[in-house]
């Protein structure tokens, strides 16, 4: 019988309240449990004592007969300084999406656009811009012949 400690739900609709339970793997998580070993409300602050209440004596108990943790309930354990904290490697954590890498690539170019514009104007010697005006020049405009005479 395969022994696991973890979080069984109660409490109502968008009121969530959890027993922390060493149940048999193999039931529903709201199901049978052999032992209550304590309480989380996470509507609780996270510094409030009564957010996680566990009795640390059963605990350890069904830690020694083999009982396996869960991914949250182990937090709660390491948090408590029961067990020891493991090392956990999430290496897509701090990467940012796809559009957010876009848009720091179009950022750096436009800088480096800037910034090559700008060395351009500073290594170019002043030039005198002059600008000439055309003579005027005379438009005719006739008015063109009518070739198709309109019916009657």
């Amino acid at each position: 019988m395969a022994m696991k400690i973890r979080l069984s739900r109660g409490g109502s609709k968008k009121r969530p309240f959890y027993r922390i339970v060493a149940a048999d793997s193999r039931m529903p998580r709201d199901g049978r449990y052999v032992e209550k070993l304590g309480t989380y409300n996470p509507l609780l602050p996270k510094d409030s004592e009564d957010r996680v209440n566990m009795n640390i004596e059963r605990v350890n108990y069904w830690l020694g007969q083999g009982a396996q943790p869960t991914d949250r309930i182990s937090r709660m354990l390491e948090a408590a300084g029961i067990i020891a904290k493991k090392e956990r490697v999430n290496l897509k954590k701090g990467e940012p999406g796809q559009k957010a890498r876009d848009r720091v690539e179009q950022k750096a170019t436009k800088a480096l656009a800037a910034t090559e514009a700008a060395a351009v104007v500073e290594a170019a010697p002043e030039v005198e811009v002059v600008v000439e005006v055309a003579p005027e020049v005379e438009v005719v405009v006739e008015a063109a012949p009518e070739t198709a005479k309109p019916a009657s």
